[in-house]
């Protein structure tokens, strides 16, 4: 069987979850017993090379060597490995894996040569997609919204992701998921995980931005007086998105067509295009302004608490539709 395989494979990428299932397909075809597990936290090159040459002298049937965290290799452990393959030892399957291994480097050039490169990558961009289809895989359909906030609670790690859709899936059982089930079961590991704070700041929930602000405040792990700029930050950020896709749809584009501009998901730039005919441009400058000013107040221009500085800033930027129409 394993004489079906190549010498090599170089596995790299961010998608670590199709990166696992990839390496199991190879421990399926030569067997657990038959396959070693090494890191090059620990091996080098030549240790790599010597775990081939000694299994390939025990004969009988295929041996696969494993060895993680390759990007940490330096020039002599490609050099060690690419002489190898040139000549490398009869039913052995050397698996070699990491992040962020270059197409162009000379490993990846070395193992293209001998056996097969193969990239799992998510780009980013791409990322809300990519949960979407780990629900359907298993079986379950998740509604846009609700991906968007698990991507939101969890991060961009695929597989943390993973872990979280596969712990929500099997709890679903076939049902459809929605944003109540993501926010009750997902393991909040985002720094700040904040889109319920700009959701209610989007909506003209002054209630509902206080109510977000004060349980970040709570939950995060940080000091308040680290955990208020942050927040600062999150909300000049999406303000700032919120302005600029205001003046997007001014110049006609549609939210699609802004969201390829952008180089972000549609279902975002929706949600900002809808935020952004919500507010006035007068009111987005002057929120922008107004988190200016707090930034200030925060970092020493204030002898008030700083979370009570972020409260009155965003009571003041929040304002109600009927009293943002009369002013």
């Amino acid at each position: 069987m394993a004489s079906e395989l190549k010498p090599v494979y170089l596995i790299t990428g961010s998608d670590r979850p199709k990166i696992q299932r990839a390496l199991r397909r190879l421990r399926d075809r030569v067997g657990e017993e038959a396959t070693e597990l090494l890191s090059a936290q620990e091996a080098n090159g030549e240790d790599a090379v010597a775990a081939c040459n000694s299994l390939g002298l025990l004969g009988g049937g295929g041996r696969l060597v494993v060895v993680d965290d390759v990007d940490r290799w330096k020039a002599a452990d490609t050099k060690a490995v690419a002489a190898y393959l040139s000549s490398p030892a009869p039913g052995t399957v050397l698996a070699l894996v990491g992040v962020e291994v270059k197409k162009d480097s000379a490993l990846a050039k070395a193992c293209a040569k001998a056996g097969d490169v193969l990239v799992y990558d998510v780009p980013k961009r791409r990322i809300p997609d990519w949960v979407a289809k780990q629900f359907a895989d298993r079986g379950v359909s998740a509604d846009p919204e609700a991906v968007r906030v698990l991507v939101e609670l969890v991060g961009e790690d695929p597989e943390e992701l993973a872990s979280e859709v596969d712990k929500i899936a099997t709890w679903a059982g076939g049902e459809p998921v929605g944003t109540r089930e993501v926010e009750l079961l997902a393991a909040g590991c985002a720094e700040v995980p904040g889109y319920e704070l700009t959701d209610a700041w989007g909506r003209r929930d002054l209630p509902g931005a206080l109510a977000a602000c004060q349980t970040l405040l709570e939950r995060s792990g940080d000091p308040v007086s680290r955990t208020v700029p942050a927040l600062i930050g999150l909300l000049v950020a999406h303000a700032s998105r919120v302005r600029e896709c205001q003046a997007l749809a001014d110049e006609g584009l549609t939210a699609r067509e802004a969201a390829s501009r952008l180089k972000r998901h549609p279902f975002y730039v929706e949600k900002l295009f809808a935020q952004a005919r919500g507010y006035g441009p007068d009111e987005l400058r002057d929120a922008i302004v107004r988190l200016a000013e707090l930034d200030y107040a925060v970092k020493g221009g204030s002898r008030l608490a700083v979370d009570l500085e972020l409260e009155r800033a965003l009571i003041e930027i929040t304002p109600p539709r009927a009293a943002a129409t009369a002013a």
